[in-house]
């Protein structure tokens, strides 16, 4: 079939309100794919960091007493094969910790302060358990604290969240198909006579819904553009500041390989979509009414 036949079936202006449609639901999409894929990342380098690590808490009244539990507690940990690595945290460190909530108090060396341990365990899911009671043979009245316990509503969140984001772009593109579809109809009783003109001439449905697809993948494609490139402006305003308000913590939540992989192949596989949407729909159409 020639490109003037196609163009009787696609003119000039007839998709530009579904390019704009399509372009903003792309680049809610792209929005909703990179947020999930961030806090996806996010909770699992936050589970990953934190659930090795953990602190020991003494409090005994009598600082003497506390210190020689501190000590038992210390040796203790260090040769226990579940505990990586074991750390005193010194006093001046915890006072550092206190002080935005003390001021100059938190240097008074009467101050009474707990002995802390800083424990890096060592893998495997037993290992929070045997030090655990290790310490419950040296030093009974001191506390474990387990940190990826503490950041687990955290990192249950951030998987909620990105559980939503999903959900969000797969429901951006059904919409995306809905409107392909609404289109799709559109178009075929538009041209209704033409298309019998065409069946007439010899044309086949086959051939009748090649055009249909051509047309929805070529503004699709437009709308993949369009919305890529307002995305990309989008995360350049956006990621840039936020990245080096959080540093080094950037790195947990980054989009990684992988990450930017999916986002690169959406706008293909949007327009793909798209074209096999419109193209069934056509050839559905025409089976049923033609």
């Amino acid at each position: 079939m020639s490109a003037a036949t196609a163009r009787v079936l696609d003119p000039a202006r007839a998709g530009r309100a579904m390019v704009g449609v399509l372009a903003i639901m792309l680049f809610l999409t792209l929005l909703a794919a990179a947020a999930g894929i961030a806090a996806g990342r996010g909770a699992a380098a936050l589970g990953a960091r934190l659930s090795a690590r953990a602190t020991v808490q003494l409090t005994d009244a009598d600082p003497a007493a506390r210190a020689a539990a501190a000590a038992r507690a210390l040796a203790a940990l260090r040769s226990s094969p579940a505990v990586a690595r074991a750390r005193a945290v010194p006093r001046a460190e915890l006072a550092n910790l206190v002080a935005p909530w003390l001021g100059s108090a938190a240097d008074d060396p009467d101050l009474p302060m707990p002995a802390l341990i800083d424990l890096e365990l060592a893998p495997g899911e037993d290992a929070l358990a045997s030090a655990r009671a290790v310490l419950a043979r040296v030093a009974p009245e001191a506390v474990i604290d387990s940190h990826g316990a503490a950041v687990a509503p955290l990192a249950r969140l951030l998987r909620l969240a990105s559980l939503l984001a999903a959900a969000v772009a797969v429901l951006m593109v059904a919409a995306s198909a809905a409107v392909v579809v609404l289109a799709a109809r559109a178009g075929l009783e538009a041209h209704r006579t033409t298309i019998a003109v065409m069946h007439g001439l010899g044309a086949t449905d086959t051939q009748v819904a090649g055009l249909f697809q051509r047309r929805v993948a070529r503004d699709a494609a437009t709308a993949a553009l369009v919305a890529t490139a307002a995305a990309a402006l989008t995360a350049g305003l956006l990621v840039g500041p936020f990245a080096i308000e959080i540093g080094a913590s950037g790195d947990n939540v980054a989009l990684g390989a992988r990450g930017w992989g999916v986002l690169a192949a959406l706008p293909l596989v949007f327009v793909g979509f798209a074209a096999l949407v419109a193209r069934h729909t056509v050839a559905h159409a025409l089976a049923r009414t033609l």
